[in-house]
C-alpha cells in the first residue's frame, strides 16, 4: 500500500490566527486552549510560549505560570472542525480512501492520510500527485501543507516532517527501513522516556534499533519494544483505516472538449475502473454494483434534453476486477448511448464488502466458470434484452415428464 501525508504543522494555532488576524496579538505570548482559570489543557502554542516551557497537553494554569504575560485564546472547535471537513471534500475529489480527525484537540490535527493506491492513472506519477494535491487545498487551510509518501504509516508521517510544500519527501516502494535508518531514533516514540532509555543504550539512530533482535528490545521495553522494533524496519503496526465507510467509493474526471462516441467514452472509464478497483482491492473488498453518471453538454443538444444520465448496474457477483466493470458498463452505454456529448464521467461503487473467496476443486480444471457465464450472461442481456435471454434451471430432475424437470429463468 502507498499512503500520502499531508502535515500541517500547529493547524490549531493557523485557524486561530486566520480567523482572527486583525486582533491577533503579535507582541506576547499565545496560547489556545482557553482562559488560566479554567479546567482545561493547552491545545496550542506558538514559538515564543513554547520557549517559556508551554507545551500542548499540560493545564491552562500551568501554562499561565510559565508565561504570565500570555495571551490565552479561546478553541473554537466547531470552526476547526468545519475547515478541515472542508479540506476533506477537496481531497475526496482526488481518492476515496481517506483519513485523519476533525477534533482539534486531538494529537494528529492537522495530519491527513490518503491512500494513493491507483491514484497514478488519473494523477500522474506520486511527485506531481503530491503537488496537485498541495495546489488544489491552496486558500483552504492555512499555508501549505507538507507532503510525503511511503509503504507504512509512521513512515509516510516521519517523510511528511521532513518535507517542504515545494518539495515532497518520497520513499520509494520497498525502502521505508532504508530512509528511517539514519534519523533519530526519538522518533521512535512520543515517550520521554523511552526516548532517554534509547539514548542511555547508546541507540541514537533508528538503523541502530533496527538491527537489534526484536527478542532484545521486547527484554528491556516490554510490548513497547515490539513497537520500536517494527516502526524501525519499516513494518505496518496499524493497517490504514479510511475515516469513511467503503460502501461508497466515487471518482469523476472530465473530458475535454466533451466526446460523444462510446468507443472515446471507454478510455476515460477505463481510468475510472482501474483506479477505484485498485483502491477496493487493496482492502480485500469487492463491489455489488456501480453507478456511472453522464454529465451532457447541451450547447448542440436537442431542447428538452436531460443535462445528466444515471446509469445504474449490478453485477452478477461482488467483485474487484477493473475489466468486468468496464466491459459492462460500456456494453450498458452502448445500449442506450448519451443524447448529447459528454463533459464529465463520474464512477461510483456502492455495495463495497469483504471480498469471499472460493474455494476450488482439485479435479475440476473449470471450476470459475459459473462466475464467468454470469458475467457473459449480463453482457447478452444489455445487447439483446432481458426478454430475449433465458437459463434452464433443473427443477425436479426425478419428474416423470420431461419437460416438468426443467424450467426458464432470467439471468
Amino acid at each position: 500500500m502507498r499512503l500520502l501525508h499531508l502535515y500541517w504543522p500547529h493547524l490549531p494555532l493557523r485557524l486561530a490566527r486566520a480567523r482572527h488576524s486583525d486582533s491577533f496579538p503579535t507582541d506576547r505570548p499565545v496560547v489556545l486552549g482557553g482562559q488560566p482559570w479554567t479546567d482545561g489543557t493547552v491545545i496550542d502554542a506558538d514559538p515564543a510560549a513554547r520557549a517559556l516551557g508551554v507545551r500542548r497537553g499540560i493545564p491552562l494554569g500551568s501554562a499561565h505560570r510559565l508565561a504570565p504575560e500570555a495571551a490565552f485564546l479561546d478553541p473554537e472547535p466547531e470552526a476547526d472542525a468545519a475547515a478541515v471537513e472542508a479540506a476533506f471534500e477537496t481531497l475526496a475529489r482526488f481518492s476515496p480512501g481517506l483519513a485523519g480527525t476533525t477534533d482539534q484537540a486531538d494529537p494528529a490535527f492537522g495530519l491527513i492520510e490518503i491512500q494513493a493506491d491507483g491514484l497514478d492513472r488519473l494523477w500522474g506519477p506520486e511527485p506531481l500527485l503530491a503537488t496537485r494535491l498541495v495546489a488544489a487545498l491552496s486558500g483552504g487551510l492555512p499555508g501549505a501543507p507538507r507532503p510525503g509518501i511511503a509503504g507504512t504509516r509512521f513512515a509516510a508521517t516521519v517523510a511528511a516532517g521532513h518535507a517542504t510544500p515545494a518539495e515532497p519527501q518520497i520513499v520509494e516502494a520497498g525502502g521505508d527501513a532504508h530512509f528511517l535508518a539514519p534519523l533519530p531514533s526519538s522518533l521512535l516514540s512520543p515517550d520521554p522516556d523511552v526516548r532517554a532509555r534509547l539514548a542511555r543504550f547508546g541507540l541514537r539512530r533508528i538503523g541502530a534499533v533496527a538491527d537489534l533482535p526484536r527478542s532484545a528490545l521486547v527484554a528491556r521495553f516490554g510490548e513497547e519494544g515490539e513497537r520500536l522494533h517494527a516502526r524501525a524496519r519499516g513494518e505496518e503496526l496499524e493497517p490504514f483505516r479510511p475515516r469513511r465507510a467503503a460502501e461508497r467509493l466515487v471518482l469523476g474526471l472530465p473530458i475535454d472538449p466533451p466526446v460523444a462516441e462510446t468507443e472515446s467514452l471507454r478510455f476515460v472509464l477505463h481510468r475510472l475502473a482501474a483506479t477505484l478497483a485498485d483502491q477496493i482491492a487493496a482492502r480485500g473488498m469487492a463491489a455489488a454494483r456501480a453507478n456511472l453518471r453522464l454529465t451532457l453538454d447541451l450547447a448542440f443538444a436537442r431542447p428538452g434534453t436531460p443535462g445528466e444520465l444515471v446509469v445504474e448496474q449490478r453485477f452478477p457477483e461482488p467483485t474487484a476486477e477493473a475489466d468486468a466493470i468496464e466491459r459492462l458498463l460500456h456494453a450498458r452505454l452502448e445500449r442506450t448511448p448519451p443524447l448529447a456529448a459528454v463533459e464529465r464521467l463520474e464512477l461510483e461503487l456502492a455495495g463495497v464488502e469483504p471480498a469471499v473467496g472460493q474455494q476450488l476443486p482439485l479435479f475440476v480444471p473449470q471450476a470459475a466458470r459459473n462466475s464467468r457465464l454470469g458475467w457473459q450472461l449480463a453482457r447478452l442481456v444489455l445487447t439483446f434484452g432481458e426478454d430475449r435471454i433465458r437459463k434452464v434451471a433443473l427443477t425436479d430432475p426425478d419428474a416423470p415428464l420431461a419437460e416438468r424437470r426443467w424450467t426458464w429463468r432470467s439471468p
